[in-house]
């Protein structure tokens, strides 16, 4: 008997999903009949011109202090907005010795990025994604490093602990309000893990003003999303949102080519007293996404013929459910001093049941399938952060201060098949994708329990109206305990520890530019730090460094921004195999980067703007030796793996008529290589996105975009033998309403 929405069982396969679309058009669609108690002009997906305000109406007088009382421009590069990606202290990007881009959630919606990956390679400067189902969709490069365990994800400023090299949360872009990037290391402010960079997600927040809004939208492929946006007052000193979204689609595949998710944000906003407030917000996700690992090459290509195949088996499962619990208090007993603490509880369940290889085998001319693999990760995350910020005065000086600790405690299992033994072959062209099955039985393959306190403080110096001094410390101390019922002599207790800093200095010639340098140090784990096996306990977090340079400038009255930096990257003990002993890794290799970036928006009349930046990077291992064939080689000199050395975005905009726009977006990716060796090339790629928006009314607009306008064949990422392919050329209509 089908599922009733009402039914309280686990959910199946878009069933979640399911049920909020149908219930979800019966409640909002009609939604002309529910009157809010203000109407403002939508300029947004959505989202109402007032997404954060200082004070509450209805007579009350009373300060509203939300978490993160910034709302970033629709439009710009946001130089002046106060950030805490870049800093603790609320600085601007033109105050911060760092490159930081604040992208706005009214831009990213507009530009029709429905998800968190897509809103960030396609408008991030040098940000590429090797996102795949086995990473949970969330893997990027920056500056030369790749992964998870080198550029760091946070959601509104908390960081969940990668586990067995995986992140599954966030992904929805309805709910955002903005995106930080940070890139560069970041380990004085975050932990070890981001020596490439750091990217927030800033959900909406509580607001003031009543806030409605709905958006539905269908598309090629069976897409279908639905979304609604809701916030304002719930009483004198009680504040609210709420945003829900769902997406549904049969997918570009021919095979077991669907998926489905949904996302639901909410959070209240109590004003206790004028100066202090409290925040608790709750996140859940969960994501059936599309279950395919790749297409396999054909002489070294993708052939026509296999673009569309999925050779997945028909019962393959992938679902990720992710809660996120937080509660902020916000503390302002004196206009100089702030206090803030966030108490929060993490929560992460996946499930993968999948044939993960594929590989062209010329002399039978079938697909040799291996690697049946099914995985559970049970991942829960506890921990509070505090800080406090000071401002005052240092031998006569300006000066803020700001310190503070960072505690948490995770458990994290992984029950798999391991090794997961049994292999098939099918036709490339014609075949029936069979069942799953494995030699081995699921059962728990280990566990872990971590504990970890971080202490860190940051200051900023103002020694003249111009200039600025700022500098920053953290200190590490994770604990890792892992226990191995399949071997118990596996088990064992590491204790770590790392200390990381960060010096710089800006120079403001005017009030709109700045001139900065800074230097930062930061550490990675060699795996993902909760999840070491016995053979990697022994070995330190690898450490590294960085020199930076840059430029920050508004010109044109603040039609035009720009952003020029240059860097070098050094990262030391990564792991190589012995000369001696190949089989053996050892902590003495190296791998270091320097470029370039460059980010410009520019208004260039009324009705016309043009966004772009570039990023050009020589990455390199300098000594990193792997075990080939018996014995150990050294590919010092080669281009690290799934690292571009260019890459680009630019983005066109064109009022050509009233109630009219026109976007086009050119993101581009150069050539990347899949083996230490360089052998092995993936191509570069172009993706052109474009989009005509029509204003039915004030409160209304009709969206069509077309993603992929020149249905490009193009790796997002791959191997030796297999692309994952990006997805082809796919067209979507959208209405959004906000009453």
């Amino acid at each position: 008997m089908p599922l009733s929405c009402s039914q309280r069982s686990l959910p199946s396969r878009s069933h979640l999903a399911t049920c909020f679309l149908l219930s979800a058009a019966a409640i909002v669609l009609p939604g002309q009949v529910l009157h809010a108690q203000e109407r403002v002009p939508v300029l947004d997906e959505g989202v109402a011109a007032l997404e954060e305000i200082a004070v509450v109406g209805r007579g009350s007088g009373v300060k509203l202090l939300a978490p993160t009382p910034y709302t970033a421009a629709p439009t710009g590069l946001n130089l002046t907005t106060p950030n805490r990606s870049g800093s603790r202290l609320d600085l601007s990007p033109l105050q911060t010795p760092a490159s930081i881009e604040v992208i706005p959630g009214q831009k990213i919606r507009e530009r029709g990025q429905e998800t968190v990956q897509e809103a960030i390679t396609q408008n991030a400067a040098g940000i590429t994604t090797i996102g795949a189902p086995g990473n949970g969709l969330g893997a990027y490069t920056s500056r030369g490093f790749a992964g998870v365990n080198s550029v760091m994800q946070l959601y509104d400023g908390t960081r969940l602990y990668v586990g067995a090299g995986t992140i599954t949360y966030p992904f929805d872009t309805w709910n955002v309000d903005r995106i930080e990037v940070l890139r560069g290391p970041a380990s004085v402010l975050y932990g070890d893990g981001a020596i490439g960079g750091v990217i927030n997600v800033v959900p909406k927040k509580p607001v003031a003003v009543p806030i409605n809004a709905a958006r539905a939208a269908l598309g090629s492929d069976g897409v279908k999303r639905l979304a609604f946006d809701s916030g304002g007052p719930i009483g004198e000193n009680v504040f609210y949102r709420l945003n829900v979204s769902a997406n549904q689609a049969n997918g570009w595949l021919r095979q077991n080519g669907d998926f489905s998710n949904l996302a639901v944000s909410g959070a209240v906003l109590y004003q206790a007293t004028p100066d202090l407030a409290f925040t608790l917000s709750h996140d859940y996700g969960y994501q059936e996404p599309l279950r395919y690992f790749g297409t396999p090459l054909l002489g070294g290509r993708i052939d026509p013929r296999t673009r569309f195949n999925n050779y997945n088996v028909n019962d393959s499962r992938i679902v990720f459910e992710d809660t996120w619990t937080q509660l902020k208090t916000e503390w302002t007993p004196t206009a100089n001093i702030t206090i803030r603490n966030t108490a929060y509880h993490l929560k992460s369940d996946r499930h993968w049941r999948n044939v993960e290889t594929y590989t062209f085998a010329p002399s039978t001319g079938l697909i040799r399938r291996t690697n049946p693999i099914e995985i559970f990760h049970n991942q829960e995350q506890i921990g509070n952060r505090f800080d406090a910020a000071f401002k005052g005065e240092l031998f006569g000086f300006r000066n803020e201060f700001v310190a503070g600790f960072d505690v948490n405690h995770i458990k994290f299992s992984h029950t798999n098949n391991s090794p997961y033994r049994s292999e098939t072959s099918v036709n490339p062209f014609s075949f029936s994708p069979g069942l799953f099955s494995s030699l081995d039985p699921t059962t728990l393959g280990y566990a872990t329990s971590s504990d970890q306190y971080s202490l860190f403080a940051e200051n900023r110096l103002v020694l003249t109206e111009q200039l600025s001094l700022i500098a920053g410390v953290r200190y590490d101390a994770p604990t890792v305990r892992r226990s191995d019922p399949r071997t118990p002599s596996a088990g064992f207790t590491k204790d770590f520890s790392a200390l990381s800093y960060r010096f710089g200095a800006v120079y403001n010639p005017t009030p709109d530019s700045s001139l900065y340098a800074s230097y930062a140090t930061a550490v990675d784990p060699v795996n993902s730090l909760i999840t070491l096996s016995l053979a990697q306990k022994d070995f330190e977090l690898s450490t590294g460094e960085q020199i930076e340079v840059g430029y920050k400038q508004l010109f044109w009255e603040g039609r035009g921004e720009l952003t020029l930096a240059g860097y070098r990257i050094t990262k030391d003990n990564l792991l190589t195999a012995d000369p001696l002993r190949p089989a053996v890794s050892i902590q003495v290799g190296s791998q270091s980067s320097h470029g370039v970036e460059a980010f410009a928006s520019l208004g260039l009349w009324e009705n016309w703007r043009v966004e772009g930046n570039i990023a050009l990077v020589h990455a390199q291992y300098d000594d990193f030796q792997q075990a080939v064939g018996g014995g150990a080689v050294n590919f010092a000199g080669n281009q690290p793996i799934s690292v571009p050395a260019r890459v680009a975005n630019l983005w066109l905009s064109w009022a050509f008529a009233p109630h009219w726009e026109a976007r086009v977006g050119v993101q581009f990716v150069g050539e990347t290589f899949s083996d230490f060796a360089n052998t092995v090339r993936r191509p570069s790629f172009e993706v052109v996105n474009g989009s005509v928006d029509y204003r039915v009314t004030d409160n209304s607009r009709f969206s069509v975009r077309v993603y992929n306008l020149l249905d490009e064949v193009y790796p997002v990422t791959g191997s030796a033998n297999t692309w994952l392919l990006g997805r082809p050329r796919s067209v979507e209509v959208a209405y959004n309403i906000a009453f």
